[in-house]
């Protein structure tokens, strides 16, 4: 493993066999066509943000906005992107026409079976 500016890259050896090279390649090709959505983006932060208290690196909510300085109504509803079942937010990756604004808004209820029946019938709707 190599370190290129901010990736990390993984080189291959000289004597590795073709199929893993192969194999390496379409991996990184598929990445590569992955598109960082806003929603992504969001999931992702807001993972980052809960573990944040959970290693009692901050205290609150309230914290996590001033050390991101931003307010502390825009750390919440993202915060609340942790709860989503993970069935939703599988469903929210694959689906292309997700996007961050309905699902923030949208009031989840803290039962993940009832969340779930939620998000396939709004996808059922979409499509």
């Amino acid at each position: 493993m190599a370190q290129r500016g901010s990736k990390k890259q993984v080189i291959t050896p000289l004597d590795a066999p073709q199929e893993f090279v192969v194999e390496a390649r379409q991996e990184k090709r598929a990445r590569d066509a992955t598109q960082d959505t806003p929603l992504m983006r969001a999931l992702g932060l807001a993972h980052y943000w809960q573990r944040l208290p959970d290693e009692r690196r901050v205290a609150s909510a309230a914290e996590v906005a001033k050390a991101e300085d931003i307010d502390l109504a825009q750390v919440r509803p993202m915060l609340r992107l942790t709860l989503l079942a993970p069935e939703v937010v599988e469903q929210l990756i694959v689906s292309p026409k997700a996007k961050l604004e309905p699902v923030i808004r949208c009031t989840w209820s803290r039962d993940w079976y009832s969340q779930a029946k939620r998000a396939s019938s709004h996808a059922t709707r979409t499509h």
